[in-house]
Formats: structure tokens, sequence, C-alpha cells
């Protein structure tokens, strides 16, 4: 009987040979290895510009003629890894992706193999977008070198530059700050303004019986808590730039307390989380505000009620957008360090029981622009700058000011940073509904 190759073992070969153009045509080497493989069907070493890095990433190739994967659906399809395969792989010293490759429609997707993957865990999740093996990829295969223990090494990212936007706002403080003597601690002060029958405000501070605030105390419900003929008007550089650490956390709450009055229009706190978020202006309403962006007028649904995805007559949850807001004193100037995030309600003014999970989920579908964006929008509204006159969203802020907002800082970057490196997007399921927990989530 004479020998006979087999259809698998052709399409196996033709596999592996298309895999090797693959990755040279994204500027990686291929190496394939012998025939004595268990597992391992090449070693691609990361290259930038042609040069090899020595980072090397073991590839083993699973190549079909034209069947369909399972669950396969125009989004994505799972494929069910082999044990013996997991248990060969979880002992390599080197990362190790998959790569599925069919002839038919000359497709390629990869997928890492995490290490603590267990053989109850077999099944991966393909996303045809992103799981696609072209340049794009190339980024964040190159960074699956980078080692997990450690204090690791930096893989540069390939290709070329960009423009990076920093979260951070420089602010412009008052000229003089209102300085005095107060019989009164912190508590027994904002005691006696919460029983006193006019408006409160809470924006100063006090510490070792002396309060600061940039409005003057004697001409406003304040004048209660200090001692009116020991009220001082001095530089704000004379304590804002102290370099005393305890008295530059002392002016840091008083910077947190007048955004909180200045933007107490609008913005609420969240004490528990400690972030900033859009006030809703009725119950189950989204609310929009118009900005201009980096390049054109933009509009951002900062409440949006999220409708259920099956019962459109009712409100799942409203999802505000958010900051945590931090202040940090460098080099003789304030920054408002600010991290978007997200605040859940029931109706826009109940919290959600559940935050944590909605929170996780909107996460899960940011990325680069849509953060960048967010800055901007918060920067726009904080600096009550760009705002159209037609704009519903209406005034948002006290008639008084005393912080002033300048733009984020844009630093260049020689090296453009790979999607993927902003956080990992966990898979959807194929042939599920994604939202059955996160019902409504999507992009604004």
């Amino acid at each position: 009987m004479s020998k006979r190759i087999t259809d698998s073992q052709l399409i196996g070969e033709i596999g592996e040979s298309a895999a090797k153009t693959r990755f040279l045509n994204i500027g990686f080497q291929f190496d394939g290895r012998s025939r004595l493989e268990a597992g391992i069907d090449g070693i691609a070493e990361v290259m930038d510009d042609g040069t090899p890095l020595a980072k090397m990433i073991a590839v083993q190739v699973k190549a079909t003629d034209k069947a369909k994967y399972s669950n396969e659906t125009d989004e994505g399809f799972t494929y069910l890894l082999r044990t013996e395969d997991l248990q060969y792989w979880r002992n390599s010293n080197l990362p190790v992706i998959i790569v599925l490759y069919r002839r038919s429609d000359e497709t390629f997707y990869w997928k890492e193999i995490p290490n603590a993957f267990s053989v109850d865990e077999r099944k991966l999740v393909f996303d045809k977008a992103a799981d696609f093996l072209n340049h794009q990829a190339a980024d964040s295969i190159a960074q699956l070198t980078v080692p997990k223990a450690g204090h690791g090494y930096y893989v540069p990212p390939l290709g070329g530059g960009e423009e990076a936007l920093v979260n951070m706002l420089p602010i412009k403080l008052p000229a003089e700050i209102f300085v005095a003597s107060t019989p009164y601690t912190a508590k027994q002060a904002m005691a006696i303004l919460f029983d006193a029958d006019e408006p409160s405000r809470f924006e100063w501070a006090i510490k070792g019986r002396t309060f600061w605030s940039f409005h003057d105390p004697r001409n406003e419900c304040t004048a209660q808590i200090v001692d009116e003929d020991q009220v001082d008007v001095i530089d704000t550089s004379m304590i804002a730039h102290h370099e005393d650490i305890d008295e530059q956390h002392n002016f840091s709450f008083l910077l947190r307390q007048l955004l909180r009055h200045q933007f107490g229009r609008d913005l609420g706190w969240d004490k528990e989380r400690k972030v900033f978020y859009f006030l809703a202006e009725a119950e189950n309403q989204t609310r929009v505000f118009k900005y201009q962006s980096a390049v054109n007028r933009a509009e951002a649904d900062v409440v949006n009620a999220v409708k259920d995805k099956k019962d459109k007559d009712r409100i799942a949850f409203v999802r505000h957008h958010a900051f945590a807001a931090r202040f940090e004193l460098m080099l003789d100037q304030w920054f408002l360090i600010l991290s978007p995030t997200y605040h859940f309600t029931t109706n826009g003014f109940i919290p959600h029981s559940y935050p944590a999970a909605l929170l996780a989920g909107k996460k899960r579908l940011d990325n680069n622009a849509s953060l960048r964006g967010q800055v901007i929008m918060w920067h726009r509204f904080l600096s009550g700058s760009e705002v159209p006159d037609d704009d519903l969203f209406g005034p948002h802020q006290t008639d008084e000011r005393y912080l002033e907002f300048d733009p984020p800082p844009v630093v260049s970057l020689p090296t453009t940073v790979p999607e993927k490196a902003w956080g990992s997007v966990k898979a959807k399921k194929t042939g599920e509904d994604s939202n059955d927990l996160l019902e409504g989530l999507e992009l604004d």
C-alpha cells in the first residue's frame, strides 16, 4: 500500500506556512520547529523596524480549511483547548499564544494562553475585531514579553509617536486669602452653621483654631465662627506654597471644599467613594452637556437613564459621569488631578445597590479615546469655557468663581501607546447577551 499524506497533515503544514508569512508581514521573525514539536509550532521574535529585540513568544497554530468555529457569529466565536496542550503550555518559560487560521477566508485570530489557565477553563472566547492578527496586534503581542513577576522591563510600542493628554488641570488661585482666629474646632463650627437660620457655606478650613477661606467671613454666615476683629487678608502663596506637608494637606482640603461649593448646583459628592458626579435634573431623565471638544462641537450624556434591555418601558439604572479629584502641589503650582469614573443610581437620586458590577462593565468598554474625551469634557465644564449660548445645560457654577482651571498639559510621546495597554478588555461570550447583568451599557 502506498504512503499517503492526510488532509489534516496538509492543512497543518499550510497553516504553519501561512502563519509564518503573516508574522513576517507584521514585522516579527518566525522560526518553525522540528516535527518533534509537542504543542509549540514556532517561536516569534519581536522586532522594531527590522531590529530584533530578543523578546520571544511561543506560537501554536491551529488550522482549518473552511469549517466554522464553535458558536461563530459575525462578532466572534469560541474555541475549546485540548487538556494535554494546556498542561504542556503551563510549563513554558515564554508567553504562549494560539493562532487560528482558516484557509477559506484567509483569516487569522490570536489569543494569549494565560499561565494560570486551568484545565477547567479550556474555552477561549474570541472577538473577531479585537483578536484579529494584523499590524494593529503587534504592540499587544509585544507586551506579552513583559515579565509578570518582579519589577519587569519596558517593551517600547512599535511605530511612530503620538500626543498624550495628562489628566492634570493647572489651577489659578485667587491672589488673596482670608485668615482669622476662631474659638472653635472644625466640627464645632460646622454644628453652629447647621443650626443657623441662614444658608450655610463650608468652603473653609480650620486647623489649630485658625480659619482659612477665600471669601470674607465677616460678610457671610461664617462671621459666627470667627473672631471678626482678628481677620487678616494675606497673599495666597504664603499658605498655598508652604513647605510643611501637613499645611499642604490642609490647603488641599480647602480646595476640595471650594470645588464642592463652586459647582454645587450641578455636581454631587459621593462621600463613600470620594467622587464628584453630575446631578440629575429630574427622575429617570437623561442630561446633556454640550461643549467644544479637541476638534469639533460635541455633547455628552453626562446623566444617562439606561433602559432595561428586556422591558423598554423600565429604567434599569442611571449612569452619571463622575471623577475622583486629588489636589497636588508640584513646583509651586497646584493641580487638580482628575480621574474619570462613573456614579450609579436607580433613578437619578437613589444610590444603586450594586454599583461595582455596573462600574466594572462600563470600565471594560472605556478606551484611550473615550478617557481622553472625558478629560476634555471635564475641563470644559470646570473652566466654564466653550459652552454654547443655546446649551440647555444652564449655568453650572455659583456666581463666585474662586478656582480657575487651565487646559490639561499635552506631552509628546516618541512612540504610540497600544490600546490594550490601557487595560484588559474582557471578551464577550459569543451567543449570549453581554448585557444580561450589565443592562444597557454602551459608549456615549
